[in-house]
C-alpha cells in the first residue's frame, strides 16, 4: 500500500531472497513449507509467563533441548531476548553491536554473557576478528544444545541505522566463520535474517546461504565439516 516507502526496511526481503535463490536452482516451490495458522494453544504458550517465545516452546516441547546459545550479530543490541532470558541459566547470549545507537538498553544488558560493543563505522577486519574470537570463547564457556543465530545483515556498509562499515563480501565471511565454528562442534543451527535497511540486503543474503551451501555447511550432513582451515572451500555433496 506504499507504506514502505515511510520506512527504510524492506519489506519485500525475503520474498527476493527466495526468488534469487529459486534462479539459482537451490530452492525449488516444492521445498518450501508453509507456515500453519497458529491455534489458540500456541498462542497461549507464546503469550504466558512475560511472552514466551519459540525457544523456551523449544526447550519444553523437544527431548534433548536443555541448553541453549544465542549469536546475535545484528547491529542493534537484542534488548528482547535479553529481557526473556535474565534469569534463565540454560540460555547463554553473545551479543555484538554498535554501542552508540538503539536500543541501549543497560538492565537487558546484565542477560548478556559475552558483550562486544562496537564504534561507529567498524570495518571488515576488526569485526570479523572480534567475532572470531568472542564466538570460540563462547563455544568453550556454554557447549549447547542448539544455537539461534541473529545473523542481521543492518552492519552492512551505508546502512544508516546499524552505523557500521561492514563489506557483502565481509557479511558472507561473516555467516561463513559462524557456521564453520558451530557445525565443527556438530551443534544444529537456526540462523534467523533479522535487520537489514538497505534494498540490497536481499541480495547479500542470498549469496551468503548459496556460500554455505557450496562449502557443505548447510544441506546434506558433511562429516568432513572443520571449524578450522575456514579459507580452505568444501566440496558440497552430490545432489541428486
Amino acid at each position: 500500500m506504499g507504506l514502505e516507502k515511510l520506512h527504510p526496511f524492506d519489506a519485500g526481503k525475503w520474498g527476493k531472497v527466495i526468488n534469487f535463490l529459486k534462479e539459482e536452482k537451490l530452492l525449488s516451490d516444492s521445498m518450501l513449507v508453509e507456515a500453519r495458522e497458529a491455534s489458540e494453544e500456541d498462542l497461549l504458550v507464546v503469550h504466558t509467563r512475560r511472552y514466551l517465545n519459540e525457544l523456551k516452546f523449544l526447550f519444553e516441547r523437544v527431548e534433548g533441548i536443555s541448553r541453549a546459545t544465542i549469536i546475535d550479530l545484528d547491529a542493534h543490541q537484542g534488548n528482547g531476548h535479553e529481557r526473556d532470558f535474565m534469569d534463565d541459566k540454560r540460555v547463554y547470549i553473545m551479543d555484538v553491536y554498535n554501542r552508540h545507537i538503539y536500543p541501549g538498553d543497560r538492565f537487558a544488558k546484565q542477560a548478556i554473557r559475552r558483550k562486544v560493543e562496537l564504534e561507529w563505522g567498524t570495518e571488515d577486519d576488526e569485526y570479523l576478528d572480534k567475532v572470531e574470537r568472542n564466538i570460540e570463547k563462547s563455544l568453550q564457556e556454554h557447549l549447547p544444545d542448539v544455537v539461534v543465530y541473529n545473523a542481521g545483515t543492518d552492519i552492512l556498509e551505508g546502512d544508516r541505522l546499524g552505523g557500521l562499515s561492514i563489506s557483502p563480501a565481509g557479511i558472507v565471511k561473516r555467516d561463513e566463520l559462524v557456521f564453520r565454528m558451530v557445525r565443527g562442534r556438530h551443534v544444529p543451527i537456526l540462523m534467523v535474517t533479522s535487520g537489514g535497511y538497505q534494498k540490497r540486503t536481499a541480495r547479500i543474503i542470498a549469496d551468503s546461504i548459496l556460500n554455505l551451501f557450496g562449502l557443505g555447511l548447510i544441506g546434506p550432513e558433511s562429516p568432513s565439516i572443520s571449524a578450522q582451515n575456514s579459507d580452505t572451500p568444501l566440496l558440497p555433496p552430490a545432489v541428486p
